[in-house]
């Protein structure tokens, strides 16, 4: 490999190729999508209520699940019902052993596993739904390989995201709906049993409409959201990454003596040499990625769910005044009519309170960094197990090469 001058020859092979007739690779099964789907939801739910603890916040100002599994145990505590100061009682153990203790182990299945459950579904339908979504746009991605080659391309990655975004927001319309119409003192004072019941009934008692009423939002914010989501973690931890691997070792001259040595050695017994990248680059671009995709993705949501706070609580109003509808007629029209006004009435509200803090995007960013910092962990969290999960159902056979300076970069 090299000549008498000790040079090496220039580059032979263009960049990022896959060894092995990756035409004949084998397809991923849908099995392994759900399965990668369902582990991230699980632990991207999981560790949320884990760091939740060293922040100190509630659930719902650290990671926002469509339903909180502590609303009502927090709302039977009498730490929290008097207003005390942040201290261990507030956990969730705390608060769950404190719940247990007082209505016996059956609080766990009526009360709390009923919306854990809902939460994980919805995550796992997010994320299958965008491995299919994206298979079916890139054919690499399909393959059950650890590594597509060539990668997606962000306009790939960010209609995926939209896609599985899309999906989510539909399935999860029901459980927006149950999660703004939630009082735990309607448990308090008997009306629901349990959390199983109070699904059943609320939902039959707010039909169809009530269950999509305000969706356009959830619609608006899932699609888009989800989308920036995606493409900014597959760039980075793909496109940014593989860039950062060739400009990094991809230039013989900047390579440690030991590298070199090793190129030299391998150049007696193999035609094309191979190097490895430092074993922690990659995890390092992973974590960056679910980084940056959670921050990018705030960008887009957080002010959406500002101003879907705000509709949500008009659509309540709603529901606890049915004779509305019969001062407008009695047509369906204008049943539905009550709910387009609905949007209209919302702009109004937000652009009054945008004017009392100096502007919209002002009101409209509120607090973002706060609730952007503590989002991040639970959300790096959830991209990086998807990602290792997808790669242990990958082919461990195929490595990809970047070919560089008469070498190959070697990733496995």
């Amino acid at each position: 490999m090299t000549s008498a001058d000790g040079l090496l020859p220039p580059p032979l092979l263009p960049p990022a190729l896959l060894d092995g007739g990756k035409d004949v690779l084998p397809k991923k099964k849908r099995q392994e999508n759900a399965s990668t789907g369902v582990g991230a939801a699980a632990m991207r739910g999981i560790s949320a209520r884990f760091f939740a603890f060293y922040f100190r916040a509630p659930i719902r100002a650290f990671f926002r699940t469509r339903i909180d599994y502590m609303g009502y145990a927090r709302a039977i505590n009498p730490h929290v019902q008097a207003g005390d100061n942040w201290s261990w009682r507030m956990t969730s153990p705390a608060l769950l052993g404190s719940a247990v203790h007082r209505y016996g182990w059956s609080f766990l299945p009526n009360q709390v596993l009923p919306p854990l459950l809902a939460n994980t579904v919805v995550g796992a339908v997010l994320y299958t739904g965008y491995l299919q979504t994206l298979g079916m746009l890139h054919e690499p991605s399909a393959r059950a390989t650890k590594r597509a080659d060539p990668l997606p391309p962000p306009a790939y990655t960010f209609a995926a995201g939209f896609g599985a975004g899309t999906l989510q927001s539909l399935i999860a319309a029901p459980l927006d709906a149950l999660q703004v119409r939630f009082h735990a003192r309607d448990f308090i004072d008997g009306k629901y049993k349990n959390m199983w019941q109070y699904g059943y009934l609320k939902s039959r008692e707010i039909g169809a409409r009530g269950v999509f009423a305000g969706w356009s939002l959830s619609l608006l914010r899932d699609s888009f959201g989800n989308a920036v989501f995606f493409s900014t973690f597959e760039y980075v931890k793909g496109q940014a990454f593989y860039s950062f691997v060739s400009n990094f070792y991809g230039h013989y001259g900047k390579l440690t003596g030991f590298q070199q040595e090793s190129i030299r050695a391998q150049g007696k017994s193999a035609s094309s040499p191979v190097i490895r990248p430092h074993y922690m680059i990659e995890p390092a671009f992973l974590l960056l990625a679910g980084v940056a995709a959670s921050v990018a993705q705030a960008l887009v949501q957080y002010p959406v769910s500002r101003i879907q706070d705000i509709h949500y609580g008009r659509l309540e109003w709603i529901d606890t005044h049915p004779k509305v509808p019969l001062d407008l007629g009695t047509r369906r029209g204008a049943v539905w009519g009550v709910y387009a006004s609905a949007y209209r009435k919302t702009w109004k509200q937000c652009l009054a309170l945008a004017r009392r803090d100096a502007g919209l995007r002002r009101w409209l960013y509120k607090d973002f960094l706060t609730r952007t910092i503590t989002q991040v962990p639970s959300t790096s969290a959830g991209l990086i197990v998807f990602e290792v999960i997808r790669r242990k159902y990958g082919d461990g056979s195929d490595v990809v090469k970047i070919n560089k300076d008469g070498y190959d970069i070697l990733l496995v």
